[in-house]
């Protein structure tokens, strides 16, 4: 039953993505505004075929290690209604933990920077898929089917969350008064993938805003910080091997330094950006590099 719901979904949804992607990239090029390129969008749905080959190929065995944690759930909800509510909650939660680890392993980042290195914003960026995290993703919830939650229902949830997720991607929507205080809006999302230093690594959630701000990564969109997407070091080629695979030369470019396997490790699981030598900056350093500075030119200025 819930598979054939899973399909009903990506029924219904393909021609609403459809529309609505044409209707904003007709509009931005009528408004003159390019917030689309043949080339970018070309890679965003590549990149989405790729994460979905993955994903799919890779579905009986994550299904059947979920299905396996599942015979030692230890509750039982029996109320539908509680059911899905506290499925929603618990999956978006797990979801926010996912997405900080992304932001702050180095390891995982090299997985997930993918999703951030387009320059544009739009609704297609939502397909820029991280195109290996469904190796990995189910891990998160394996807590999940020990509270008695059905590998199934777990997989149609995230299905069903990840339409919204791809929603927010717009530059159309401005802030949307009282619900900036509960959902993540393309207000909210619009900071998380841009690369100015007050807005790196801000506002993780898929649905709910609440876990940034009950854990200290929200920041709001600030009028006076205009939003530059991509990442703080532009890709210097953009060829779908480069986009997927650069970051992993680059560790394996620090791995090859003359350092002890200690620091190696962190090379790895430290954040991006961190360095033995200060070379480079992660971002609550470059935060911090910023903060220090400001005082100073305020009293040239």
């Amino acid at each position: 039953m819930t598979n054939e719901l899973e399909q009903s979904l990506i029924q219904l949804t393909t021609p609403f993505y459809a529309l609505l992607i044409g209707f904003e990239a007709l509009l931005s090029h009528w408004q003159h505004r390019r917030f689309y390129t043949w080339r970018d969008t070309l890679t965003n749905f590549l990149l989405m075929l790729f994460n979905g080959g993955i994903d799919l190929a890779f579905r009986a065995v994550y299904v059947v290690i979920l299905a396996w944690f599942y015979q030692y759930h230890f509750t039982e909800i029996t109320n539908v209604y509680a059911y899905w509510l506290l499925l929603f909650l618990a999956e978006d939660f797990l979801f926010y933990v996912l997405h900080v680890v992304d932001h702050y392993c180095r390891l995982f980042w090299a997985v997930h920077v993918t999703h951030h290195s387009s320059e544009y914003f739009n609704l297609t960026t939502g397909f820029r898929s991280s195109v290996f995290q469904p190796l990995y993703r189910f891990v998160y919830f394996i807590p999940l089917v020990l509270l008695g939650f059905r590998p199934a229902d777990i997989i149609l949830m995230y299905a069903i969350t990840q339409i919204y997720g791809i929603i927010v991607h717009t530059n159309y929507v401005d802030k949307l008064g009282v619900l900036e205080y509960i959902l993540v809006t393309p207000s909210h999302h619009r900071v998380h993938h841009a690369s100015n230093v007050e807005y790196l690594d801000k506002n993780m959630g898929m649905c709910l805003i609440i876990w940034d701000k009950m854990f200290g990564t929200f920041q709001a969109e600030d009028p006076r910080v205009p939003l530059r997407y991509g990442l703080t070091t532009p890709l210097s080629q953009r060829n779908i091997g480069y986009t997927v695979f650069h970051e992993w030369k680059a560790i394996a470019k620090d791995l090859r330094r003359k350092i002890d396997w200690k620091t190696k490790l962190k090379y790895l699981f430290n954040p991006p950006g961190w360095s033995h030598d200060g070379s480079t900056k992660t971002s609550n350093q470059l935060r911090e590099t910023t903060a220090l500075r400001e005082p100073t030119e305020q009293l040239h200025s």
